[in-house]
């Protein structure tokens, strides 16, 4: 976990101004990896009382679009928020609790998988997302639904 002198160097190392707000949107990102915007709020309040949803949610904005923070939203889940940024590492997803986990590029370098080449795209990122039954839920048994379709938010828990 990042000290806040350390989360106020990233803050003014990116050109951004340093506030309570983002210290504490972005110490909460440090501290629950894939946490939803809701976590995140509840996170941040215990740090800077009163912060607003608006506000957590400009200041996720804000770090995403200066790289400071990764923006997920693996299919059927809400949008999920990570440190770990510059890097080509790619998410495990469990279809039964939604749990989701970094797993490093098997080539370590980008792009990691090459599609057909198309004139004029100069592909420099893949995306990759393995979905599965984590450890927890591989015990118990399969949803007798299609295996390929992913579970509805409204059915898995939130981790």
């Amino acid at each position: 976990m990042p000290t806040t002198e350390e989360l106020e160097r990233v803050l003014r190392g990116a050109g951004l101004r340093v506030t309570q707000p983002r210290l504490a949107v972005l110490d909460a990102v440090h501290a629950l990896p894939h946490a939803d915007t809701e976590a995140l709020i509840v996170a941040a309040r215990s740090r800077v009382d009163g912060v607003s949803h608006q506000a957590v949610y400009d200041v996720l904005r804000v770090l995403t679009d200066n790289g400071l923070v990764r923006r997920i939203q693996p299919q059927g889940s809400v949008a999920r928020y990570e440190a770990r940024v510059h890097d080509n590492h790619h998410h495990l997803v469990c279809r039964v609790c939604g749990d989701i986990t970094d797993v490093d590029c098997a080539t370590e370098q980008a792009p990691c998988v090459t599609p057909p080449l198309v004139d004029g795209f100069d592909v420099d990122e893949a995306e990759v997302i393995y979905w599965g039954r984590c450890r927890s839920c591989a015990t118990t048994p399969a949803p007798s639904a299609d295996p390929s379709e992913p579970v509805p938010p409204a059915e898995r828990s939130t981790s």
